[in-house]
């Protein structure tokens, strides 16, 4: 045991005898947005099925899904010791877009993301995080765990499946997972750009702009979550994130971004763009759309980035 961990739990028990409802408040929070408690919770259904525009992202992913279903088959890979699902279309080309959805999402969801690339020539690998869907496991690591997930799911698309090229898309969580997997001494060399969408700086920012709005705890709640986070699931939300990372990108990355995305904010992603480290980096303005939900606002302009991306790195 660190003696972070001996400081912490001084701190906490202290805490909880002199102010018991802080603690308390972010023990339960933490558990309610970053533990899988049980096993349907952060399953393959919508997770928002009350809210009409985002259902209706899901229903308009389910028809692709539905479209393709001859060329779907259900794949698995292990890793850290979990095993993993997803869901492979071989759509009859050599390379591959892994789609990485953010917290609380499984495959499902990721199917409404695949148009530009099936347009593009890519074969579509949907996965389900992990402690997400059908893959096991209990906590959200905000990527500082799962991008080793990613790996492994590349690997399997290369060796198993044969494509030369695989290419990730990263959504809010999803697209910290990517930009560490590539940016990993472990990335393998066919693992070769990614797009992001709503990409924050590091998930502190977003996550106390949703705690304020949900009137939930801050200040001293706060940082007690955040060291839950760190010291029992491995997620470092305060010093960790893309932007201490992106400086060592080298690979081709297109970022889409919203004007409007009111959690990970546009100026946060002028710094990430502006410190990021490849020769080719591109951005997309969207002029409007919640976070995560550009394609359903500006669905023409958002796959038309991704296709012009795709045709001036990769051909």
């Amino acid at each position: 045991m660190g003696w972070e961990t001996i400081v912490l739990i001084i701190i906490i028990v202290i805490a909880v005898l002199v102010l018991p409802m802080p603690p308390l408040a972010a023990w339960i929070v933490w558990r309610l947005l970053l533990v899988r408690t049980k096993p349907e919770k952060w399953g393959r259904k919508s997770s928002f099925p009350d809210d009409p525009e985002y259902q209706r992202l899901f229903d308009e992913g389910a028809e692709w899904g539905k479209a393709h279903e001859q060329f779907k088959q259900e794949v698995s890979v292990t890793s850290d010791g979990f095993k993993l699902a997803g869901e492979y279309f071989d759509l009859g080309f050599d390379r591959a877009a892994i789609i990485i959805a953010g917290r609380t999402e499984g495959c499902n969801y990721s199917y409404f993301f695949a148009p530009p690339y099936e347009r593009s020539g890519y074969n579509i690998l949907v996965i389900d995080n992990r402690s997400h869907g059908l893959s096991e496991g209990k906590y959200n690591a905000i990527g500082c765990k799962e991008y080793r997930d990613i790996i492994e799911w590349s690997k399997m698309l290369h060796d198993k499946f044969g494509n030369k090229s695989v290419i990730c898309h990263g959504i809010c969580i999803g697209a910290s997972t990517a930009l560490n997997a590539l940016t990993s001494d472990e990335c393998p060399d066919y693992l070769d750009a990614m797009v992001s969408e709503g990409m924050y700086t590091r998930f502190y920012e977003p996550f106390k702009l949703h705690m304020v709005e949900q009137k939930r705890p801050i200040g001293l709640g706060l940082w007690i979550l955040t060291k839950l986070e760190k010291h029992i699931a491995g997620g470092d939300m305060v010093n960790d994130g893309p932007i201490f990372r992106i400086d060592r990108m080298k690979k081709p990355i297109l970022m889409i971004h919203s004007r409007k995305d009111s959690y990970a904010l546009p100026e946060n992603a002028v710094k990430l763009f502006d410190k990021c480290g490849s020769d080719h980096k591109h951005i997309a303005w969207m002029e409007s759309g919640e976070h995560s939900r550009s394609r359903l606002v500006h669905c023409a302009e958002y796959d038309a980035a991704i296709e012009s991306f795709l045709k001036e790195e990769f051909g």
